[in-house]
């Protein structure tokens, strides 16, 4: 299982929430919302050309944004374990390029901060 399908399960699984394509032009974008009113997006996923992320590489990847702490965004990008967030705030989202290495404990971890830094 890669690790888009995995982040769509496990959402699926602690949060009860399915990945809602918003944009026709994109059908390989979709947000992860509450179900409050408010309906704020947690997560984001998306498949994208690298080097629209800044990759040196050619050819499409699946990317997740996720919403965190201001110091973990710089920390996270300070290793190199992140990048600037596509799309959305960059100093409190950070985009995270899926199948790259990066340890499923770990995305739970940010997808639960996620999670909760957008409930209110």
């Amino acid at each position: 299982m890669n690790q888009r399908m995995w982040i769509e399960q496990y959402i699926a699984d602690e949060y009860g929430v399915a990945p809602v394509c918003l944009w026709q032009k994109f059908p390989n974008h979709a947000v992860f919302r509450h179900q409050n009113t408010k309906q704020k997006w947690f997560a984001l996923v998306g498949r994208i050309d690298g080097r629209k992320l800044g990759l040196d590489r050619v050819g499409q990847t699946d990317f997740v944004n996720l919403k965190c702490y201001p110091e973990h965004v710089i920390f996270l990008r300070q290793a190199g374990l992140a990048l600037p967030a596509y799309h959305m705030n960059k100093e409190h989202w950070l985009t995270i390029v899926l199948d790259n290495g990066f340890e499923q404990e770990e995305l739970a971890t940010l997808i639960d901060l996620s999670h909760d830094l957008t409930i209110k």
